[in-house]
């Protein structure tokens, strides 16, 4: 048996005493940065390696090389008689669950049994965040409790990461507005990624927005605003060197929204990075506009960003998010 997990610290946990199995530790963050639907292809990971070295500091060669390992061990799981998948409810990991389902529905797997452990909450536990914050007492219950993955459930997760990383969002929409009952925290965490796009209102995704609306009620440093601002956008699954790149782009655009104290250096996955400082954070006069719908931000910076398969660019964001309406808009320009 192969037990495919989100991080190794669901496989360190699983190892003492609970999985006697291979674990097979599934490294990526897609909800970052541009993916392709043909991941596997060298062009596409070269592209996508150079941006997370960019944005996150990720080495490329570091980042190559884990990703054709674990392609490589995916490639052979044929010798397996049932792979499980462990998965939880935000958009980290339904990406990273979308992604399997379309590539197991690809191999030839005709004696392999495939089955999917996935959960959004745990009896005692009033804000679940996700499989790495139980213990190992906690994660012994629930081995075997896993469900037959069947046809629907490898269909609908291959159209899913089909639409999140085509270059056309409405299509990830169309999707949504079907039957996602066969994975049921897809929705949830698919809608989220949409709203991560610039906004109607004022040109800023859930994230940007949220966080200028904590900074404004008083918050004003980064290790707080990531507390908050993660615990209430839970449904992303936003790691820390996500949110610094937010951070960043916020307080550093040609024209920022933020002006961050003496901070001169972001939390990226290199040695030396430095961990979130105390460095007071205030909205800019600019901010502070954008943040009341007085100003579009990207109107007036412009944008150079990727959601899945969507690259915006320019000054006017083809693709916007409409939180009344609650869909992904296609903006005339």
């Amino acid at each position: 048996m192969l037990h495919i997990v989100n991080g190794d610290s669901v496989a360190n946990k699983l190892r003492q005493g609970i999985v006697q199995d291979d674990i097979l530790v599934w490294r990526e963050v897609y909800p970052h940065g541009p993916v392709f639907s043909d991941s596997e292809g060298m062009d596409n990971r070269l592209v996508r390696a150079a941006y997370l070295e960019h944005t996150l500091g990720i080495l490329s060669l570091d980042y190559i090389q884990i990703s054709e390992a674990q392609e490589k061990a995916l490639a052979n799981c044929h010798a397996y008689e049932e792979i499980v998948l462990w998965f939880e409810h935000d958009l980290f990991d339904q990406t990273m669950l979308c992604y399997l389902l379309h590539r197991l529905s690809r191999l030839h797997l005709p004696k392999t049994k495939l089955s999917l452990l996935c959960i959004g909450e745990y009896p005692g536990i009033e804000r679940f965040m996700g499989l790495g914050q139980l213990t190992v007492e906690q994660l012994s219950p629930l081995y075997g409790t896993w469900k037959l993955i069947g046809e629907h459930e490898l269909k609908l997760g291959t159209a899913l990461w089909e639409a999140y990383t085509s270059p056309n969002p409405q299509l990830l929409q169309n999707e949504l507005d079907e039957d996602t009952l066969a994975l049921p925290f897809a929705h949830e965490a698919f809608k989220m990624h949409l709203s991560r796009f610039p906004s109607t209102f004022n040109g800023l995704g859930i994230v940007e927005h949220t966080t200028l609306a904590r900074i404004h009620a008083g918050m004003n440093t980064a290790y707080e605003l990531f507390t908050d601002v993660g615990s209430t956008l839970h449904t992303l699954g936003m790691g820390d060197l996500e949110y610094a790149y937010h951070l960043r782009e916020m307080s550093q655009a040609p024209h920022p929204l933020l002006q961050i104290g003496e901070w001169t250096e972001f939390p990226r996955l290199n040695p030396g990075s430095m961990p979130f400082p105390d460095a007071i954070i205030v909205l800019t006069e600019l901010g502070n506009r954008v943040l009341t719908g007085a100003e579009d931000w990207f109107s007036t910076n412009g944008i150079d960003e990727w959601y899945g398969g969507v690259h915006l660019q320019g000054d006017s964001p083809k693709w916007r998010w409409n939180p009344e309406r609650q869909c992904i808009q296609n903006i005339v320009i």
